[in-house]
């Protein structure tokens, strides 16, 4: 299916253009260790889903799994984010959201690519 018509790279995207930006406020002295890692499993995140999409069977289901991996590394750094106070709880509360309905949209975009890996085994 075509990138445009599927939602999780709409919902990606918005949560980049609102993330990115924000991470360039956080303190200078994490610029290189924590901000670094949360914008890379972002934007990492979005490069996998991308790379999915370009696949079938199982090398599909491969990269969606990676594409997880990398959500929930953004779920702990965002976590930290907020614990040490570099973005409110509102916001933390609105990025949750989005990640929470990336991940339903790419848990089902895996289970409908499950069946169809495991026959091409």
């Amino acid at each position: 299916m075509p990138e445009e018509k599927m939602i999780i790279f709409t919902r990606t995207y918005d949560m980049l253009t609102w993330l990115l930006p924000l991470s360039e406020s956080f303190p200078r002295s994490q610029r290189f260790a924590v901000t670094q890692r949360l914008q890379h499993a972002a934007l990492n995140f979005q490069e996998t889903i991308i790379e999915a999409n370009a696949l079938r069977g199982a090398m599909r289901a491969q990269k969606l799994r990676v594409a997880d991996t990398e959500l929930r590394k953004l779920r702990l750094y965002l976590r930290l984010c907020e614990k040490w106070k570099w973005i409110t709880s509102g916001q933390y509360h609105h990025v949750s959201k989005m990640l929470v309905e990336i991940g339903k949209l790419l848990g089902g975009w895996l289970k409908t690519v499950t069946p169809a890996a495991q026959a091409s085994l």
